[in-house]
């Protein structure tokens, strides 16, 4: 068996070149496979309550876990203002390649449910030293952008966008402080968009959805759902759940859900 790590070991890689050059913090925990990777949402960390449960879950059950913060979250280096979809997904890129060997599970949750999407579709283009076993989704938010940004912001806002190149958008999570979204991020973001053609993945995919998510209207997922291949997919409706699904039932059904991939 794998000698195990029993904390995760913190590490730094150097991402980008000249101004765009960031480092992105990384916590890998060696151990059976298939490994896990968790990819987080828009302005999340990877220190939340559901990437600890899946980190103590691989530690208890031997697997390997590579979790990290995209630059301008957590402790990543670089600032959040100059993020974009494609600047995130190279953090991911450059994440996987250096610390997974393997099959492995891509665990997303919202935003991080797009970017597991988009990593699926570089890693089969390329060959690596880590494979896919599968994707576990949490309120997957692919297209957030464009779908439930852009198309359901007021006439005021994009025009504030437009014009100055961000706005402060009200936010109900983490310390409640307002977060940028800039111009750039919508632009660049329509560089990245999935849900208008099929998305063949060649593995299982589990998606969970809350029916009372405020952020992620359910409708998105199912909407998902209809891309992917209709075999081994499965979503799981929450009837009660919020956006976050980090209650301990919630966590619960994550867990559920990656074990049966492997």
């Amino acid at each position: 068996m794998t000698d195990i790590i029993p904390e995760a070991a913190l590490d730094f890689i150097d991402v980008g070149e000249g101004p765009s050059a960031r480092r992105i913090a990384v916590r890998s925990r060696r151990g059976n496979g298939p490994g896990l990777v968790w990819l987080g949402g828009f302005k999340s960390d990877m220190q939340g309550s559901k990437a600890l449960a899946l980190d103590d879950w691989a530690r208890d059950h031997g697997r390997a876990m590579v979790r990290f913060d995209y630059s301008g979250h957590g402790e990543s280096g670089g600032d959040f203002v100059d993020g974009t979809i494609g600047r995130w997904l190279e953090d991911s890129l450059a994440v996987f390649e250096r610390f997974c060997e393997g099959p492995q599970v891509l665990v997303g949750s919202s935003m991080g449910g797009w970017m597991a999407l988009l990593l699926a579709r570089e890693i089969k283009k390329r060959p690596a030293k880590a494979s896919l076993a599968g994707l576990v989704l949490i309120a997957p938010a692919p297209d957030f952008t464009e779908e439930l940004m852009w198309k359901n912001f007021s006439p005021a806002v994009k025009k504030e966008i437009e014009t100055k190149g961000v706005w402060l958008r009200p936010s109900e999570y983490g310390d409640g402080s307002p977060y940028p979204i800039t111009r750039n991020l919508i632009e660049e973001g329509r560089n990245h968009l999935v849900l208008g053609s099929a998305i063949d993945l060649g593995c299982p995919v589990r998606i969970l959805q809350g029916a009372k998510d405020p952020d992620v209207p359910w409708q998105h997922a199912f909407k998902l759902t209809h891309r992917l291949p209709a075999d081994d997919v499965v979503l799981t409706m929450i009837q009660d759940g919020d956006h976050r699904l980090s209650r301990p039932q919630d966590i619960a059904r994550l867990l559920a859900a990656v074990a049966e991939i492997g």
